[in-house]
């Protein structure tokens, strides 16, 4: 029996004989390609737990391999992509970064519920739909792969969304 019939029937050696096979070459192909240890181990684990969620569509034709090394490539460009959207921010509004540094301490306590207000204002201007799926990326901090099954959109058209309702909302914070 191949080891994705031995998953989805709930065999848990089935898995660890899984993680144990492929997980050293994932994760030689992810220290390569993110600039720490600890990044590649924390996507390590988001593409096996990714793998076996969607192992039932899995088609017994292709490269169980090659699947895995394409939701590792997938999870290393969402990473730089989220890294890029902080720093797009961060070098649009720079004193968000001193905020993000300093927030806690009691001189910026002010500053904090200033930011709050200019915060809530810019989300409250949003469509309906540009605040539903911000919310549900930020807050409830939901993958896109499921906010687009969420929302019955494609995945890409989903990260499209998401795109624009960061342009917007970047829009109408700069004017709050």
């Amino acid at each position: 029996m191949h080891i994705v019939e031995k998953i989805l029937q709930g065999d848990p050696y089935a898995v660890e004989t899984f993680y144990q096979q492929y997980a050293p070459g994932i994760l030689r192909y992810l220290k390569n390609k993110l600039p720490k240890t600890e990044d590649a181990q924390e996507i390590l684990n988001d593409v096996f737990l990714d793998a076996i969620d969607s192992m039932q569509t899995l088609n017994t034709q292709s490269s169980l391999k090659s699947w895995l090394y394409q939701i590792a490539h997938h999870k290393v460009a969402n990473f730089y992509r989220k890294k890029k959207i902080k720093s797009l921010i961060f070098s649009q509004f720079p004193y968000l970064k001193i905020i993000e540094e300093q927030v806690h301490q009691p001189e910026f306590q002010l500053e904090k519920r200033e930011l709050k207000i200019r915060l809530q204002i810019a989300f409250e201007k949003l469509s309906q739909k540009y605040q539903q799926i911000l919310r549900m990326h930020y807050i409830d901090e939901l993958p896109v792969k499921i906010i687009s099954l969420e929302l019955n959109l494609s995945f890409k058209a989903t990260e499209s969304r998401l795109y624009r309702a960061r342009q917007q909302f970047m829009r109408y914070y700069s004017q709050a």
